[in-house]
């Protein structure tokens, strides 16, 4: 090969590697620029138009795919051997939708589940959703994309769940309508200790905890209910078990809540002298032996 052919060769080739470069910094400079320019308008304009967050970012992530594909198309018909190889694969296109039908099948059901929950909206990006049995799957709503949805754990780790699992799974959504959460607060207290004192000493420490919250509601309070509701759930082998059932503004808040208050009332009980009892058994020996 002649210098000349050389040059001319490399020419080609450069020419071509140049305009795949355009093609590849014009769509990321376009994603970049609707992308910028669409979620500044909404933040702007959001409290005008009636637009969910969680359809808005769907909508980012679905147009940053189809710009993605198209690139992807245009660069494989810039490159010539890709074409031929493109040309001769779509010459066979039954085989081709067999074989891509085949290998993107879970892709395809990870976007048409995508669409469904996003038309559906059992949960919205920033609202609090536990999945399925697994406690460790709960977290606040990050983002929703076409193949998975982002969930970000008590833990501040992210949780990426397939769109496909989550569609299938049962989804508790602890934000459509209220956040506040309300816990068990599970005492045992001795056979001999007052009820009443004990009941009257756990409703008075949950009432005056800075993150407790009223959780009645209006017909509640004209009733006169009370704000801590305190029951005797269980007689156990060797005490009373007493329940309360107090209310947080949020998960996190109702945990701490719960937590402080177990600390919180065993002082109490110590100071009013109420006992809480521990495991005991009582052994009875019927006709002991006589002493020699």
């Amino acid at each position: 090969m002649s210098i000349a052919d050389w040059f001319d060769s490399s020419k080609e080739i450069f020419l071509v590697i140049g305009k795949i470069a355009i093609v590849i910094l014009s769509a990321m400079t376009i994603n970049f620029i609707v992308r910028y320019l669409v979620t500044g308008y909404f933040k702007r304009e959001s409290h005008h138009i009636n637009v969910d967050p969680t359809t808005f970012s769907f909508v980012k992530n679905a147009f940053t795919f189809i710009l993605v594909i198209i690139t992807v198309i245009t660069v494989v018909y810039m490159i010539p051997a890709f074409k031929q190889i493109a040309i001769t694969l779509f010459a066979g296109a039954g085989i081709l939708a067999a074989i891509l039908g085949f290998a993107s099948q879970a892709a395809f059901s990870n976007i048409i589940n995508g669409v469904f929950l996003v038309i559906f909206k059992p949960f919205r990006i920033g609202d609090l959703i536990e999945i399925g049995k697994h406690s460790e799957y709960i977290g606040r709503v990050e983002d929703i994309t076409l193949r998975h949805v982002i969930i970000k754990n008590f833990e501040n780790k992210r949780i990426i769940v397939p769109n496909t699992v989550i569609s299938n799974e049962i989804i508790v959504n602890r934000s459509i309508f209220d956040e506040k959460v309300i816990r068990y607060l599970d005492i045992m207290i001795s056979y001999t200790a007052d009820i009443d004192k004990a009941v009257s000493v756990i409703q008075d420490e949950c009432i005056h905890h800075p993150l407790f919250t009223d959780p009645r509601t209006k017909e509640q309070i004209e009733a006169n209910e009370d704000i801590v509701e305190v029951r005797v759930i269980r007689l156990a082998e060797y005490g009373i078990q007493l329940r309360a059932y107090v209310c947080g503004e949020t998960s996190p808040e109702s945990f701490v809540l719960v937590t402080d208050l177990y600390k919180i009332i065993k002082k109490r009980f110590d100071k009013e002298g109420i006992e809480i009892p521990l495991p005991y058994m009582n052994v009875i020996i019927k006709n002991p032996p006589t002493q020699p």
